[in-house]
């Protein structure tokens, strides 16, 4: 599997696991049924503990992106409409927190801040 793996990253390295698993999936590269590398394969080969790779599949296992079958491993879930969505929305709200924030920093009002969204709604 093609993760990547910042050492130096202030993130922990089994959220970027999970974060690079789950664009994987939503973006159809990882498809439903398909079978995951073992925590074994998977820790192996990015060179990290297999614990780190565990803590990832049972957190994407949590999210419902990943169902594990004892004595067989770990599978891409059946991806519902929903769960994507309200993935996508969570980035989305995420980014519009850091907008804001960023914006604030600046010296923006929350008047400019919506004038700025407005225009770039309005753009195509």
């Amino acid at each position: 599997m093609n993760l990547i793996i910042h050492n130096s990253s202030m993130r922990p390295i089994y959220e970027q696991i999970v974060g690079q698993m789950k664009e994987k999936i939503m973006s159809g590269e990882l498809r439903q049924e398909e079978l995951l590398p073992s925590v074994r394969t998977l820790s192996k080969e990015l060179r990290i503990s297999a614990l780190t790779v565990k803590k990832a599949y049972d957190a994407l296992e949590q999210e419902g992106f990943i169902v594990t079958v004892h004595g067989k491993g770990s599978y891409v879930s059946c991806m519902n409409g929903n769960l994507a969505m309200e993935e996508r929305t969570k980035e989305i709200e995420a980014a519009l927190y850091e907008a804001v924030r960023k914006g604030r920093s600046c010296g923006m009002t929350d008047d400019d801040m919506r004038s700025m969204f407005e225009l770039m709604l309005e753009e195509k």
